[in-house]
């Protein structure tokens, strides 16, 4: 006697239904996958490659002004020594040390564009400066920004700087690596001020803002910053890397001014 199988069409319905969902989802995993790793290649090598070729071109656009063959409106210059945030200016000297008893006037910049330029010789980084420690108007654009409020570039005081450490260009990707007598330099239309790295502050709360007073200080890890008036320079970045929870701040001190 043969015995026939009987096969239930809801028990073969069944089994299809679940492949047809195993499948679906599976598809959805790997959709999702790929739209997360285009996420994360725009945002750590289209980022940094957009922002790096932008911020490169307009430091040739500041060079060309400031030897005469561009256009005028890139080469806005720091502010006056009159303006609120400013004191004196050190000596007009390329070997001498800054001198508090001399000053000189500067045009007025325009914010919307990038006045100096920021040379960093052990990092093998330069990067223009504009005003302001915004993302989108400064930062994103692979720019390092000038903390408002702070002195600008030779005057007495603190010329505080911010940058990326990650995307965007992240000029400041390996500003742990500086060290003291490491030199930072800043040209403007007028003038080289070359800053020695004095001090660094591995890690400290993102509120911690007397790091970029006059005579910086932490207030979050007493016994790092300074106590005296003087010409410093402050660069701050996030820390760790691909995080924001901390920030890195060097400190530096004008050693020498060099008219161009």
């Amino acid at each position: 006697m043969v015995r026939v199988r009987v096969v239930r069409h809801s028990g073969l319905r069944r089994r299809a239904l679940g492949r047809r969902v195993l499948w679906g989802g599976g598809e959805a995993l790997v959709t999702v996958g790929v739209v997360l790793l285009l996420l994360v290649v725009h945002q750590m090598w289209w980022t940094n490659r957009e922002a790096r070729e932008g911020a490169e071109r307009e430091v040739r656009a500041l060079e060309r002004a400031w030897d005469g063959g561009g256009d005028a409106r890139t080469a806005a210059e720091a502010p006056t020594a009159s303006s609120p945030t400013t004191t004196s200016t050190p000596a007009t000297s390329s070997t001498r040390t800054p001198d508090r008893s001399s000053g000189a006037a500067a045009p007025a910049p325009d914010w919307s564009q990038a006045y100096a330029i920021l040379t960093i010789p052990r990092l093998h980084l330069r990067v223009p400066v504009a005003e302001g420690v915004s993302r989108n108007g400064v930062l994103n654009k692979g720019y390092v920004g000038h903390y408002p409020g702070t002195q600008q570039p030779g005057q007495a005081g603190n010329f505080a700087l911010a940058g990326h450490r990650n995307t965007h260009g992240e000029p400041f990707r390996y500003l742990d690596r500086l060290a003291p007598r490491d030199t930072v330099r800043v040209e403007t239309r007028s003038a080289t001020y070359t800053y020695a790295v004095d001090k660094v502050l591995p890690q400290t709360t993102a509120r911690d803002g007397s790091v970029i007073r006059a005579v910086p200080r932490s207030t979050v890890r007493p016994g790092h910053g300074y106590r005296t008036p003087g010409y410093y320079l402050t660069l701050t970045t996030c820390t760790p890397e691909y995080t924001s929870k901390y920030r890195l701040v060097v400190w530096g001190k004008l050693v020498s001014m060099r008219p161009r």
